[in-house]
């Protein structure tokens, strides 16, 4: 590249201001999720009928026997933590539009009552504490309005 040629600007191109709607039905199970969730601050998963595996968030076929699932059970808001990592770099938070601070913690939690673990927010960075086995608790949003993130975060207790 001569010089001529380096001097040019550059151009950028974007989106501009786009809103993007959308409406999807997450459907019987994750309704059921959803709704206890924001109605009653209560998980729930589905239970297995063959192995008695628990999943959380409910799904409708077992990904180990592979049968119709349709029982629905209470789990705790509390459980622990199965996969970790602290979060160094920032990014844009989709369900806010702000950039999420860091660093923060990111966890698998395995309920009480379930056998999957539930990916979430964890309100600690601290290498010391936040570790595979620590027991965390729910913290729940004020103004729920009917999504995963009703779960404002877990706490470690």
């Amino acid at each position: 590249m001569d010089k001529k040629e380096a001097d040019k600007e550059l151009l950028a191109i974007d989106s501009g201001d786009m809103f993007q709607p959308y409406r999807w039905s997450v459907g019987k199970y994750g309704s059921k999720f959803l709704l206890e969730l924001k109605e009653n601050k209560k998980l729930f998963g589905v239970k297995c009928p063959k192995c008695g595996r628990v999943y959380v968030p409910p799904r409708k076929v077992c990904g180990r026997c592979f049968v119709a699932m349709y029982e629905f059970v209470p789990v705790s808001d509390e459980g622990e933590i199965v996969v970790c990592a602290i979060i160094e770099f920032g990014f844009v938070d989709p369900e806010t539009g702000k950039q999420r601070p860091v660093p923060y913690g990111y966890v698998f939690v395995k309920l009480d009552g379930a056998d999957t673990a539930l990916p979430h927010f964890l309100d600690s960075a601290d290498p010391e504490k936040v570790k595979v086995g620590a027991r965390v608790k729910a913290v729940f949003e004020e103004n729920r309005k009917g999504s995963i993130m009703d779960i404002k975060h877990f706490t470690l207790i």
